[in-house]
C-alpha cells in the first residue's frame, strides 16, 4: 500500500502571499521526492465557478447562500472520485489547498451563523480533516495595500472594514479549534525567503 500523502492547507486574508508560499512549497516537497498535487477553493467544478460568479459580484448571494454552497463545493472536493482530495492523498500524493474550511467559518461565519457555518463543515463526515492549515497574517491595512499594488478589480471582501471583520474571526476560530486542529499563525509580512523557511519547518515536523 502506498503511503498516505499530507493534507496541508493555507489560508488568509485577501493579499496575505498564499499563491507565492503554496508554489514554493510545492517544488520544495517535489525536490525532496514527493508527489504533489495543489488544489484549491472554489473548485474549477460547476459548484466552483457559482461561487467565484458571487465572490466577483456577478450573481448575488445570500451569505447563508454561500455558507451552503461552499460545503457543498468542499464535500465535492474531498470526494470526487478522480482528483479529490482522499482520493489523491491516497494515491500518496501530499495535498495543498488553497483555502478549506477555515475560510467558510471566517467569511461567512462573520456574516451569519458562526455556529451554524462550522457545524455545516466540522461535523460533515466527508469533509477531512488537514494535517496542518498554515495561516499566513497581514493587517487589514498590508492586505489592502497589496490587493491595490497587484490587482485592477477587487471581490466582494476586499475591503478593509471587510477584512478587519473577517481578520478577528479567524481568530475566533483558530481559537475555538486549537484542541482539534493543527493551526500554524505566520507573519506574512517579511520577505518571501523568511516565510517559506518557516513553512517548511513546520511542515517537516
Amino acid at each position: 500500500m502506498k503511503e498516505r500523502g499530507k493534507f496541508i492547507v493555507f489560508e488568509g486574508i485577501d493579499g496575505a502571499g498564499k499563491t507565492t508560499q503554496i508554489n514554493l512549497l510545492a517544488n520544495y516537497l517535489r525536490e525532496q521526492g514527493r508527489a504533489v498535487y495543489c488544489t484549491a477553493e472554489p473548485t474549477e467544478t460547476v459548484s466552483g465557478g457559482l461561487l467565484r460568479d458571487a465572490l466577483s459580484g456577478a450573481s448575488r448571494r445570500t451569505i447563508c447562500e454561500m455558507a451552503a454552497m461552499f460545503v457543498f463545493d468542499r464535500i465535492n472536493h474531498n470526494v470526487n472520485p478522480v482528483n479529490g482530495i482522499q482520493k489523491m492523498l491516497g494515491d500518496g500524493f501530499d495535498v495543498i489547498c488553497d483555502r478549506y474550511y477555515y475560510s467558510s467559518l471566517a467569511y461567512q461565519g462573520s456574516g451569519t451563523d458562526p455556529e451554524w457555518v462550522g457545524n455545516m463543515n466540522l461535523n460533515c463526515p466527508e469533509i477531512m480533516r488537514p494535517d496542518i492549515c498554515i495561516f499566513l497574517d497581514l493587517t487589514p491595512e498590508q492586505s489592502m495595500a497589496r490587493i491595490n499594488r497587484g490587482r485592477a478589480t477587487q471581490e466582494i471582501y476586499e475591503n478593509e472594514e471587510k477584512l478587519t471583520q473577517v481578520r478577528n474571526q479567524f481568530y475566533r476560530v483558530f481559537e475555538d479549534l486549537k484542541d482539534r486542529d493543527n493551526i500554524q499563525v505566520v507573519d506574512a509580512y517579511r520577505s518571501v525567503e523568511e516565510i517559506h523557511s518557516d513553512i517548511v519547518e513546520l511542515v517537516g515536523r
